[in-house]
């Protein structure tokens, strides 16, 4: 059994919301996305890619290890041809992070940097690895986290859903714990929450809901540069 709670803020600078989650506990499908793209086209590539992740899984016949990789797959299919079917829509993606509850494990998938983070007995630990120049580049170049952290390419993304045919879906699993919590969270939030202060807002007392509020609370205290999602699960 799977408690959830999810919020998402347009933040201290943006005008408008390129983020987007979904809540399916019928479906055990819990989902965060972070489009890009200019007016509204990442608005547009994240609820589509969410729907599509969702209207994939409703169909399905069974919770298969394979299903979120086949779901992304097809919201990738069609944010590009959305895309290409519009010029104003040129050029959108979107980054998305996804669990898949099957009531034995947890599957987990990701594009892009959007994170998962399970947190457990006091300690959080990053489940998803970003897609991203800073991993996929600098680090192989060797470049130390003091250099990548203001490196002039650290916000840019290696993988995202919509841009390319060549989509690279990272897979992971869970084994679900009683009073696990699992955080969901586009970069807004991790990108000017540091791990630390994430793990000791999560542990103090509190509903999920006011857990997750706290966190939009910490990035907007932060500058709040970007839009903020938090979706939180807790494992009863």
């Amino acid at each position: 059994m799977i408690e959830s709670f999810g919020v998402s803020d347009v933040g201290c600078v943006r005008t408008n919301n390129e983020d987007c989650y979904l809540l399916a506990p019928s479906l055990g499908l819990y989902v965060v996305a972070d489009g890009m793209g200019g007016a509204q086209a990442g608005e547009t590539a994240s609820h589509l890619a969410v729907e599509t992740v969702q209207r994939v899984v409703e169909l399905a016949p069974a919770r298969a290890p394979s299903l979120l990789q086949s779901a992304l797959a097809e919201a990738n299919t069609q944010v590009g041809m959305a895309a290409e079917r519009d010029p104003a829509l040129d050029g959108m993606g979107t980054t998305l992070v996804a669990v898949l509850d099957n009531l034995v494990e947890l599957f987990v998938g990701s594009v892009g940097d959007s994170r998962a983070y399970t947190f457990f007995n006091g300690v959080l630990s990053q489940v998803t690895e970003d897609q991203s120049w800073v991993n996929d580049v600098g680090r192989r170049l060797g470049l130390d986290d003091a250099t990548l952290k203001t490196h002039p390419m650290r916000h840019v993304l290696t993988m995202a859903i919509g841009v390319s045919d060549q989509l690279r879906v990272n897979s992971y699993r869970l084994e679900p714990k009683p009073e696990m919590l699992i955080l969901l969270c586009s970069d807004g939030l991790h990108g000017v929450v540091p791990d630390t202060d994430l793990a000791s807002s999560l542990a103090l007392p509190g509903s999920l809901e006011e857990k997750a509020k706290r966190l939009i609370e910490l990035a907007k205290e932060r500058g709040g540069p970007d839009n903020i999602t938090a979706v939180l699960l807790k494992v009863s």
